[in-house]
């Protein structure tokens, strides 16, 4: 019998499963900080000194900006997955699958701008949406 998802069952009764996966999630995506190919990714899309190609709008932006609301720096790109980690269309399948994912070859990884990767994230955002909708009926 499945348990319902607000059960607490990890970390010595603690933890709700969500929260289980929030912690893996979080030190898995600290180590692809380390994963030479994000860095290589970094490096071929390097123009000059703080500026940066977008592999969609073909720009030339700065790595960071200042957020007009926050007052602070903010990062201004990001090495984006060209497959996505989990596809959106299918979901979470198993931690192997996030794994090889995350640690992609740099033949699955580009640099966007922020405004372009908020727009795919965003499209992808929908996809999964819709899908868990469909899930439900």
């Amino acid at each position: 019998m499945a348990r319902p998802s607000g059960d607490k069952t990890r970390c010595s009764g603690q933890w709700t499963e969500a929260r289980f996966r929030s912690f893996i999630k979080g030190n898995l995506r600290q180590a692809t900080r380390k994963w030479q190919p994000i860095q290589q990714c970094k490096k071929n899309a390097h123009v000059s000194r703080g500026v940066y190609e977008c592999a969609q709008c073909k720009q030339h932006v700065p790595a960071t900006v200042i957020d007009p609301i926050k007052r602070k720096r903010i990062s201004n790109i990001a090495v984006d997955h060209i497959k996505p980690i989990v596809d959106p269309e299918v979901g979470f399948t198993n931690w192997d699958d996030v794994i090889e994912g995350m640690f992609a070859e740099l033949d699955n990884l580009q640099l966007l701008c922020r405004q372009c990767h908020e727009i795919k994230c965003a499209e992808e955002t929908a996809i999964a949406k819709a899908r868990r909708a469909k899930d439900k009926e």
